[in-house]
């Protein structure tokens, strides 16, 4: 059976899953191509090679430094349908490849085909050389890593480019990854507006062959790409990679999501009435597909530790028009508290008048933005009027703005219109039927990723700690008969069947349960011992199947991502607090 539902997963998009597509040799001599080595700690990267097998784990590093060949959108079923998305995309996105799921209980999810890698022009001679050398904008990482998924250059992203470059220049564009300080650790040793001189004494120069992502022409001159603080720096005319942009797409219809997260709320096997909490919310992606599986009949309490997160929630669940969700800031190793000290969660409820005032509250931001620029340039015309009544003055927009920050901004995001995170103190013991708990973690998962160095053995221990820490904590707010549901986007096993294995040899009423629907792959099985003689225990033989390890190099081409989940025995004896 569950062979079956991968199988039926994958005919599902099967145009979509070809043999990763191999850049030509010729290409990889190249200084102008996209051949990237993602580089490990070599204490890690000894590790996950045990983990996983050396050769696995090289085509594994390898797939983490391409996104995925295809863009995942769940639909809104509150909405809309997926055969009205699907229309609507069609005449959005031009041209692409678009179908529908076919997996029983995932039928509301619309899989928008991309494209890549593709051999980008950069003009090069039989030498791989480009004479006279193209003009070049050199942009971050992370910049580079959003616009493998789609998005484009902005501004804030640019951290270098060619002399003389202006509005309109065909120019291509690297990446600038981190390599080894001087001094131990990693830096990016380039500062910001630096002038690329196509020579091999630029910064990096070497380390920038083979990370080219594409070319565009220029939307703003090399000076204004450096002083302006916001806008698109260029308009990409060939990609490396090629997928659609859902940026302001079908807002409250749609939502982009990777699928490992869109089927650990399918394992949490949400129902109606049900009293749920997810302890680590934010964004909202999964609060709000468990809420849509509920159909907004229950009760969802989504908590994160982060004031401006709690309010994205907010803002994600009103464009939704989801009431069943209940926002509140919250330390997950707090999320415990003796009955009488508890919050009464239910007054901060999303009723629909309140739902309405929020939404009204949000699209209230701009006008209000708006009101107080014009108060503030009277305020500040009026201050200097004051002061200097027999002097000729000059109000620069600057002093407008800095003033306008000041009395807009206040304490903080919370005195805005229809912005509040409530502040919880904690939870009675069993009082959800149902618990998610999405850890924060290495994120050795996500793509695609071109740096990797920065998590050591350390690090990965340090992760794995803290979330047994909040697991400590999610199981006791379980009530006897509930759910619990784990889940990282890490392949690091440390941070998944490590953890599975703690939590079922230190509460001997969890139990490991099987998911619905199985796409997954199975866990890992066994134990590593680090050189100072730390053991870690993976899954016993025979558990491997009730967990779901979503592997990047499989057929399905998704993140790293792991699922467990866990049925909540009697609690005759009292929970204990094991030391960690």
């Amino acid at each position: 059976m569950k062979k079956k539902a991968r199988d039926l997963f994958r005919r599902s998009i099967r145009n979509f899953f070809t043999d990763h597509p191999k850049i030509m040799e010729q290409q990889q001599q190249q200084r102008y191509s996209y051949d990237p080595t993602l580089r490990w700690n070599p204490e890690v990267d000894s590790y996950l090679s045990h983990a996983y097998g050396p050769a696995h784990f090289s085509r594994i590093s390898k797939a983490l430094t391409r996104p995925s060949c295809y863009s995942c959108i769940r639909v809104n079923t509150l909405k809309s349908t997926p055969d009205s998305v699907i229309e609507k995309l069609r005449d959005i996105v031009k041209g692409a490849s678009i179908s529908k799921c076919e997996v029983e209980g995932l039928e509301y999810l619309v899989f928008v085909k991309g494209s890549g890698p593709h051999s980008v022009d950069y003009g090069c001679d039989e030498d791989g050389n480009v004479n006279p050398p193209l003009k070049e904008v050199l942009v971050s990482r992370k910049c580079a890593e959003a616009v493998l998924r789609g998005a484009e250059v902005y501004v804030p992203g640019v951290l270098a480019c060619s002399a003389h470059v202006e509005k309109g220049d065909e120019v291509v564009v690297s990446v600038s990854v981190e390599q080894p300080g001087a001094e131990g650790g990693w830096v990016v040793g380039i500062t910001r507006g630096t002038i690329l001189q196509g020579a091999e004494t630029d910064p990096y120069h070497f380390e920038r062959s083979g990370m080219y992502i594409g070319r565009g022409k220029a939307m703003m001159t090399r000076s204004g790409i450096f002083r302006a603080p916001e806008g698109i720096a260029l308009d990409f005319s060939d990609r490396v990679y090629n997928l659609p942009s859902f940026r302001g797409v079908l807002e409250g219809e749609i939502f982009l999501q990777n699928l490992p997260s869109i089927v650990t709320a399918h394992a949490l096997d949400p129902q109606k009435g049900d009293r749920i909490l997810d302890m680590c919310a934010a964004p909202g992606g999964k609060t709000t597909a468990i809420a849509i599986l509920m159909k907004d009949e229950g009760e969802i309490v989504a908590a994160d530790r982060s004031h401006n997160k709690v309010l994205d929630i907010q803002k994600l669940a009103a464009e939704m028009g989801l009431s069943c969700i209940t926002t509140c800031r919250l330390d997950a190793l707090k999320a415990v508290c003796s009955r009488n000290e508890s919050d009464d969660i239910t007054k901060l409820c999303c009723t629909e008048d309140n739902l309405d005032a929020t939404i009204q509250g949000f699209n209230l931001m701009k006008s209000e933005v708006e009101k107080i620029e014009v108060i503030a340039e009277k305020d500040v015309k009026k201050n200097v009027t004051n002061e200097k009544a027999n002097e000729r003055t000059y109000i620069s927009r600057a002093d407008i703005r800095k003033d306008m920050r000041r009395k807009w901004n206040g304490p903080g995001r919370n005195q805005c219109v229809g912005g509040k995170a409530e502040k919880s103190k904690g939870f009675a013991p069993n009082s959800f039927d149902r618990v998610l708990l999405d850890a924060p973690c290495s994120a050795l998962g996500l793509r695609p990723r071109l740096f990797s160095g920065e998590e050591t053995v350390e690090s990965l221990r340090k992760h794995a700690k803290y979330q047994r820490k909040m697991f400590d904590q999610a199981v006791q707010l379980v009530r006897p008969g509930g759910v619990l549901v784990y889940s990282t986007c890490t392949i690091n096993p440390g941070e998944n069947e490590a953890v599975v294995r703690y939590a079922l040899d230190t509460y001997k009423f969890l139990s490991l349960a099987p998911q619905n629907p199985r796409i997954g792959g199975p866990g890992l099985v066994g134990r590593f011992e680090f050189p100072d003689g730390y053991t870690e225990e993976w899954l016993r033989p025979g558990q491997e199947e009730l967990v779901q390890r979503f592997d990047p190099l499989s057929p399905l081409d998704t993140i790293g991502f792991f699922i467990a989940k866990f049925l909540v025995g009697s609690k005759e004896a009292d929970l204990e607090q094991p030391a960690t």
